[in-house]
């Protein structure tokens, strides 16, 4: 393990300056690039490992994997910024009031955002404390729960901060609420399929992903049900990153700490309460009530500041996605019953078949209810907007 951490570590360095290399294109409303550069993490482990044999072990094929990737990385973003004259130079450090600023809004901004990493390093400690699994069902659950928070609620977050920086600093302070109205609405649109599917069919998800080898039906039930915790502060977790880009667009990183402190108490607290009766599925709920608490929070300091209003419209369609949410569980939960009656007999891709056809009966339905609730005008101006 530690030549492994010797290998990876210049990693750190490497996608530092990807953070920071895509979030200058962020601000020049260049998304690609930073959007693409993780595939190189992907791709560049996959050839390693595919030359394991060159190595002393596969974990030093995916060590090295890993280290190859951040250089890739670097060189994407770096030529990216390069073509279009953001390229950074480096060149000492002079402390003038605009890096004095930044640095003052740095660290409320580091703690913040480490509300989440936070709670899952507290997860992993508590739960060396449990029976045995314990520890594996938070992991596999918590691969599933980052899927949408990473392709929906950090993408949209990632895209909605520069745009209502630009509007704030125009004036057009009602065009950058609109804006994260918009955000909202989008965000929630495809994340309620996510929370229905991870209350209703979590076994069968579990069963149909993992179910082989040495990870058992038993285990896929304990994982099922720590998902189903997870999923209970979906919704907090893909809308904070757009609920605190109304303090970040202003310059304004402390607010949001308060609220990733609060929340971060109760989960803390909540985790220790729970842990005895619940074990693992006390943690993961216990993560989702601190995500709710953090995510009331910011958007109630940001409404008594008036830099948000939950209007007419935004409560109507929070009505909505709700509807929706609860019609595609009913469905999930039926055909995941007619499902199992049907592959009964199958002995083998029982499990798959099944969570494909909720797969495409969960899109039917799901597609059907938004359009007959929304309309496809609100869809179009959605896409436009």
């Amino acid at each position: 393990a530690i030549e492994l951490t010797r290998i990876t570590f210049p990693y750190l360095l490497l996608i530092t300056l990807v953070t920071l290399y895509g979030g200058m294109l962020n601000v020049m409303h260049r998304f690609a690039s930073a959007a693409a550069a993780p595939i190189f993490l992907n791709l560049s482990m996959i050839m390693t490992l595919a030359l394991a044999a060159f190595f002393p072990s596969a974990g030093h094929a995916a060590a090295w994997g890993v280290l190859i990737s951040g250089f890739l990385q670097v060189f994407l973003l770096a030529g990216d910024l390069g073509q279009h004259g953001g390229l950074p130079r480096f060149s000492p450090l002079e402390l003038s009031d605009d890096i004095r600023s930044f640095f003052r809004a740095l660290g409320p901004a580091t703690v913040g955002s480490m509300g989440t990493q936070l709670a899952m390093f507290a997860d992993t400690i508590i739960a060396t404390f449990l029976p045995t699994g314990a520890l594996s069902a938070l992991y596999y659950a918590d691969r599933l729960n980052q899927l949408p928070i990473g392709v929906i609620g950090i993408a949209i977050g990632t895209v909605l901060l520069p745009e209502m920086s630009r509007r704030i600093t125009g004036g057009d302070h009602e065009g950058a609420t609109a804006s994260q109205r918009r955000a909202f609405e989008f965000t929630l649109l495809f994340s309620m399929p996510f929370v229905a599917a991870f209350l209703t069919v979590p076994d069968v998800i579990m069963r149909a992903m993992f179910a082989r080898g040495a990870f058992s039906a038993a285990d896929a039930a304990a994982a099922g049900a720590t998902l189903s915790a997870y999923a209970v502060g979906l919704i907090p977790f893909v809308l904070i990153r757009s609920a605190v880009a109304t303090f970040y667009a202003r310059k304004n990183t402390a607010t949001p700490v308060k609220a990733s402190l609060t929340g971060i108490g109760v989960n803390l607290a909540l985790k220790v309460a729970l842990m005895g009766s619940l074990a693992q599925v006390g943690l993961a709920l216990a993560t989702a009530v601190g995500a709710w608490v953090n995510l009331l929070l910011v958007i109630g300091f940001a409404v008594r500041a008036g830099y948000f209003e939950i209007d007419r419209s935004l409560r109507v369609s929070l009505g909505k996605f709700l509807v929706a949410g609860l019609v595609l569980a009913a469905a999930l939960g039926l055909t995941a019953h007619v499902a199992y009656a049907q592959f009964a007999q199958w002995s083998t891709m029982r499990d798959e078949a099944a969570l494909g056809l909720l797969i495409v009966v969960g899109a039917l339905v799901y597609a059907g209810v938004i359009l007959l609730l929304f309309g496809p005008r609100w869809l179009r101006s959605l896409v436009r907007g």
